[in-house]
Parts: C-alpha cells; sequence; structure tokens
C-alpha cells in the first residue's frame, strides 16, 4: 500500500492514518504515516520487558533533516501549542506499508528511504536510511527522541533523567534514574554525534489525546543529533539501531531483509492466494506473541494498550491460528490458557509472575471448546486428537462440571438445563463495561450467546467422549453429555424465541426477558451446531442485518432504541456510555457471514428422483454462488478500511452512525481473526 501527498494534504489529514509493527514479545512500534505523533502509544521503540508485559516506551521517534549548499530542509513534524505545526510532511513524497512501514523524503533532487523493522523477538528497533544524494555535497542529520515511560503514560520534562556514556564512538547508552537495570543503546554505523543545545523537545501536543480526555503532550530526551556528511551522487545506507538488549545485530538492513522474508514465508505457508486474505495474514502475525510465564504462545487481544485476553484469544484463535496454518502456535495458545482453567473458568486477564489472574469471565471457557472443535476440524490428524485427550481433555470435563454445579461469578446451570451468569456489579459477558457502580450494559441471568455456546461445548464433549471416554474425576460418558444437550436446545428455543420481534431475546432472567436487538443473537445460527430450526435461524439472521448491520461491523444495539448511541468519542466516560450501546464492533460481522452463507446453503425441501436432484444441485449452486456474493458485499468494505486508520489492520470498533469512523484499539485481534475466517470459510 502507496499513500502519496494526497493522503496528507493538511497536517491533520497526515494525523489520521498509523501504522504498527510487532516484535513477537509484546513490543510494538508506531507512529503515523506523516511521522508525526497522535497518540500517547505512538513510539519507535515499545519495549516488553516481561513478554508480553511491562511495556515501557525508549525512544519516541526519530526526526531527519538534510542541508544542501546554504539550504536546510527540514523533515520534523511535531504539533505544537497553538496548533502551531512543523509541516516536514511536505518533503515526504511516499509513505509505503508493504511488510513493513517506509518513508520516502525528497529535497533537491536527494531521496531518502527510511525503513523501520523489529529484530525479531528482540526489543530492537532496526531504523535503515538508503540515500541517493543528488548532485551536490550535503549533510544528513538524525535526531533520536529518547524516553522512558510506561506506554500508557506521559512523563514530565524532570523526569526524563539518564546516565549517559558513549561505549564506542557509533554507540551511545543511556541509563534511565527510574530503572538503573535498564540499558538503552543507541547504534549508528556512519556520521558523527553532536551535542544539541537544547536537550529536550517538550509539550509535543497529540490530537487523538485532546479529542479523548487523554494526556495530550509528550516530552522526549533529545541531547544528540548524527550528521552523516554526503558527497554528489553518492549511495548510503545507514544503519541505526536503538535496543536495551545487551546484543543485537548493528546491520539494519540485515534485520530488515529477515523481516521481509518472515512476513512472506508466513503468507507462503498458508497456501492462500487471494490479496485480501495475504493482508490478513501479515495483519494475524501482530498479535500472536510469546508469554514468559508459560512459556507457550498467546494473542495480544489488541495494540495499543490491550494485553492477552481469554475471552479474545479464543474468538480470534480459528482466523490467526487455523486459517494461516499456524498449528504450532495454535497448540501452544490452547496449553497456555488450560494451564490456568481454575473452577472450571479460562482467565479473562492472563497471570504474571506474583499476580493472580481475573477470572471474571463466563464465555472465555465457552469459547474454549469452540477453539478445540476447529482445531481438530482444521487439523484432524491421530497425534492431533492425542494432543487433546492428553492434554486439553481433562479441562473440558473441569468446565462442563463446574458450569453445571455452579462456580464464581454466579456462574450455574439452571433447571431448564442453560446457563445462568452473572450478578451484582459483576460484568462476565463481552459487554463488560461498569463505571464505578453504574453497570453500563447489565446482563445478569441467561444471555443468549453464552447458551449458544453451552449447548455447542456440550454437543463437542458428547463427541469428544464418545472417542476418548471418561478420563477425569469431572467427566461424563457420551450419553450423558447428549442429554444435556437435548435439553438445553429444548429450554433454549422455548425461552428465547421473541414471536413478536422475531428475533432472540438478548437475557432471559426468570420472567424477565430483555429485548433489547443486539448482535448476540447471531452466534446462536454461526455456531458449529444448530440449537434453532431453519425458520427462526433465517429470522435471526435477517433481523441482525436490517437492524445492525453498520458497514464494518455489527451495531451493539439497534438505532430505533432510546438507549441508543451513535458515535464512539469525547471523554472516557462518553465513550464508555456507547462503547455496547450502538458503537459497531467488527468482529461479531464474521458470524453474521458464516450465519448467512449456512442458512442459504440448507435446502428447503426433499427431492424425489434423480433428474430433479440434479436440477435442485444446480439450483442450489446458484443460491449458494449468489449467497456468497451477498456476503462478499457484507465484508469487502474492509478491504478500504486496510487503507484507512492503522494501515494494514482491522479496528476494535466504529461509530454506529455513517460514515462509521473507526475507534478504540486501532488493531484488535478478533477483528482480524473473525474476518479472515469467514472469508476464507465462507466466501473464498
Amino acid at each position: 500500500m502507496e499513500f502519496g501527498k494526497g493522503y496528507y494534504k493538511t497536517f491533520r489529514e497526515g494525523l489520521q492514518r498509523e501504522w504498527v509493527i510487532t516484535n513477537g514479545i509484546g513490543g510494538y512500534s508506531g507512529g503515523t504515516i506523516i511521522n508525526a505523533r497522535a497518540r500517547k502509544h505512538q513510539a519507535y521503540l515499545v519495549a516488553s520487558l516481561h513478554a508480553p508485559v511491562q511495556r515501557y516506551a525508549v525512544l519516541n521517534k526519530t526526526d531527519e533533516a538534510i542541508k544542501i549548499g546554504d539550504k536546510e530542509y527540514s523533515f520534523v513534524t511535531n504539533m505544537r501549542p497553538g496548533d502551531v505545526n512543523e509541516e516536514g510532511q511536505k518533503y515526504l513524497q511516499r509513505f509505503i506499508y508493504d511488510e513493513l512501514p517506509h518513508f520516502v523524503y525528497q529535497a533537491e533532487g536527494t531521496f531518502i528511504t527510511k525503513t523501520l523493522c523489529f529484530e525479531w523477538k528482540k526489543n530492537t528497533i532496526a531504523i535503515g536510511y538508503d540515500i541517493m544524494n543528488g548532485s551536490k555535497e550535503a549533510e544528513f542529520y538524525i535526531t533520536p527522541f529518547f524516553t522512558y515511560r510506561d506506554h500508557n503514560h506521559r512523563v514530565e520534562r524532570a523526569e526524563l533523567k539518564f546516565k549517559e556514556e558513549f561505549e564506542t564512538k557509533k554507540t551511545l547508552k543511556l541509563v534511565p534514574k527510574k530503572n538503573k537495570d535498564l540499558a538503552i543503546r543507541l547504534y549508528v554505523s556512519n556520521g558523527k554525534f553532536e551535542e544539541n543545545e537544547e536537550k529536550f523537545d517538550s509539550d509535543a501536543v497529540l490530537q487523538t489525546e485532546i479529542e479523548t480526555g487523554g494526556e495530550a503532550v509528550v516530552n522526549s530526551y533529545t541531547p544528540y543529533k548524527i550528521r552523516v556528511k554526503l558527497k554528489p551522487n553518492e549511495h548510503k545506507k545507514i544503519s541505526l539501531i536503538c535496543t536495551v538488549e545487551k546484543k543485537f545485530n548493528k546491520d539494519a538492513f540485515e534485520t530488515i531483509e529477515a523481516g521481509v522474508k518472515r512476513i512472506r514465508k508466513l503468507k507462503e505457508n498458508s497456501a492462500l492466494k487471494d490479496e485480501f486474505a495475504l493482508s490478513l495474514v501479515q495483519a494475524s502475525d501482530q498479535f500472536i506473541v510469546d508469554r514468559k510465564s508459560t512459556k507457550n504462545k498467546t494473542i495480544m487481544a489488541g495494540y495499543p494498550w490491550f494485553t492477552d485476553w481469554g475471552r479474545d484469544t479464543m474468538i480470534a484463535f480459528t482466523g490467526l491460528t487455523l486459517v494461516t496454518k499456524r498449528f504450532e502456535d495454535a497448540r501452544s495458545i490452547l496449553k497456555s490458557f488450560a494451564m490456568y482453567v481454575k473452577d472450571g473458568l479460562v482467565p479473562n486477564m492472563f497471570p504474571d509472575e506474583g499476580l493472580e489472574p481475573l477470572y471474571n469471565t463466563a464465555d472465555a471457557s465457552m469459547w474454549y471448546f469452540y477453539a478445540v472443535h476447529k482445531y481438530l476440524e482444521y487439523t484432524g490428524l491421530d497425534e492431533d486428537y492425542e494432543f487433546i485427550k492428553n492434554e486439553i481433555y481433562p479441562k473440558l470435563e473441569e468446565i462442563i462440571d463446574y458450569y453445571e454445579k455452579g462456580t464464581g461469578f454466579s456462574i450455574y446451570m439452571e433447571e431448564d438445563g442453560l446457563i445462568h451468569a452473572g450478578g451484582g456489579y459483576d460484568q462476565v459477558t463481552w459487554m463488560d463495561v461498569r463505571v464505578g457502580t453504574w453497570v453500563v450494559t447489565p446482563r445478569h441471568g441467561k444471555p443468549v450467546e453464552i447458551n449458544a455456546l453451552w449447548y455447542n461445548a456440550l454437543k463437542v464433549m458428547e463427541k469428544l467422549s464418545e472417542k476418548f471416554g471418561i478420563i477425569s474425576k469431572y467427566g461424563k460418558s457420551s450419553k450423558e453429555y447428549g442429554k444435556m444437550a437435548d435439553k438445553a436446545k429444548e429450554s433454549f428455543a422455548r425461552e428465547f424465541w421473541n414471536e413478536e420481534k422475531k428475533c432472540l431475546y438478548d437475557v432471559v432472567d426468570g420472567d424477565i426477558k430483555d429485548d433489547k436487538i443486539r448482535p448476540n443473537q447471531i452466534y446462536a445460527v454461526a455456531l458449529p451446531y444448530a440449537v434453532l430450526d431453519d425458520k427462526k435461524e433465517k429470522c435471526v439472521v435477517d433481523t441482525v442485518i436490517n437492524e445492525l448491520y453498520a458497514t464494518y461491523g455489527l451495531r451493539t444495539l439497534d438505532k430505533d432504541n432510546p438507549e441508543y448511541q451513535p458515535y464512539y468519542k469525547g471523554k472516557l466516560h462518553d465513550r464508555d456510555a456507547a462503547y455496547h450501546q450502538g458503537t459497531a464492533w467488527a468482529f461479531p460481522l464474521g458470524a453474521l457471514v458464516t450465519a448467512y452463507v449456512k442458512i442459504s446453503a440448507k435446502k428447503t425441501e426433499d427431492i424425489a428422483n434423480k433428474e430433479e436432484k440434479n436440477l435442485k444441485y444446480i439450483e442450489e449452486d446458484t443460491k449458494n454462488a449468489d449467497a456468497k456474493q451477498y456476503a462478499l458485499h457484507l465484508i469487502e468494505p474492509l478491504k478500504d478500511h486496510l487503507r484507512d486508520g492503522c494501515v494494514g489492520q482491522i479496528a476494535e470498533i466504529f461509530d454506529g452512525n455513517e460514515p462509521n469512523i473507526s475507534r478504540g484499539t486501532y488493531a484488535q485481534a478478533w477483528s482480524v481473526g473473525e474476518i479472515l475466517r469467514a472469508y476464507v470459510e465462507d466466501i473464498l
């Protein structure tokens, strides 16, 4: 993807598109396409000091300038107080995002290409400058912007204190006073360090933080600039490395080449040929990371601020690891979460050393069954079944037993065979916002998606128990799981069907039935095991499309509801009020696509003879092609979205009303995973 000057005709326009790359251990690098910072989470090196968490920004960015003859061209882009901008983007000829981000600058016939890449699984960012000088002598300047701060917070200028020394003429070492066990090193292959008169860059303004009520300024320590002399028509490459590692590759271009090869190999291994699908394969890679505490893989829920969450991981799992054929990573992720199942609950938020995990989720455990089911669907070898039997299945038995008899957070099976979840201030479904004592979307009782997942979990266990038998003290026979499933299915259809609105109630709690039209009901159709009859399934799909579809995702509440909030913007309180009250989410769109294609493929009548049967197959093929074409219309706007927001990624959420601007985290695992899964499984 290339972005020329038409995408940043003004400074403000240039702030609207971002980029991100990651290092496989929780660290990341990001900024805008014009190299100005718009949010506090943007930095060239956010190091993960305890994978994948404890993330600290140590290099905010670098700025560049070139002096040709007696004229200086500054590529500096910063927003200053009073809406005063340093607009170096006027010399930015193009921003390119392929496997990596590239900035291409031009002044008087001199071309400078700046590329960023992580040394894989290292807190080391490599910045390669490829300079093709024009016909005059020139001097090129690089200014690094150092910091040491939690990536979620700003740091005051007075706090930016470092002990500094030059280990060699090419390597600067900075030790922050706040963490004397950490050393930040900056290495440059060419040029000379020169002291700056002003040692700090103070109060650069962050536009996104202004809009969201966050910490709207950033400070940096800028003690030196690097000066590189250029001869006429010289082609010079400069390696700039910033790291907190003791050992690192000093050749930025070797790191860049390795990074490109690694991403191309992932695409090749996926065996996918479609351009959109391959873009999402690359996007998927950003989320799969190592977790030090389990010595296994996990999935980061979203960048820049989320870590690894159980619910998000299991929903994103199929698209990120199975569609992409990363089966070893899939096994590792299943093992990571199996290690921490407690009282039948999969962690909502993952633990770190010395910290207890949080288990406040009713659906993470249920989605875990879906992940196992899909894993075996995609793999299915004897060795895969043995892996599930030996390392995962006993945990599945435990989960069902605890959900049946009762576990934490008011999660238990009622007499009708359905699952009750939540109470008081506990928010245990994905619609989980609570502001103090204000529970924004109370869904206590029997949530519709939890019970669709529960039925599917029982069907998965019915099938696996027939193959594995009873393994643990929590286990049941296949027949017992089957009886539980039958009872749950019968109760589900009776209790959740809303005859007046021709769709499903969102939550049932005794005689109280919440008839708000929400996207949660789509999982009663999209999940592998049908819990409704064909007619009701079609009604649900039609309702969701008609009332909730919003270009890039599904609204969390229909527009006609008086509680509907169309825009997710403003300060945190205002955003929380809209988060699940109208804001559109990308990930449920994957379920809608699956559900639509699923109901469209079902037969409507029995065929008596072969001749009619053959004719019917032709008709069905035509209908299936039409269904896929319609489903493509539902999902196709996200192809354009890859060029918007965070380029190459899919955002967490969007405004419910047009033009459905992207909000929240700019790169979300379950958004990417579910769109990739549905696109490959149901459309291609």
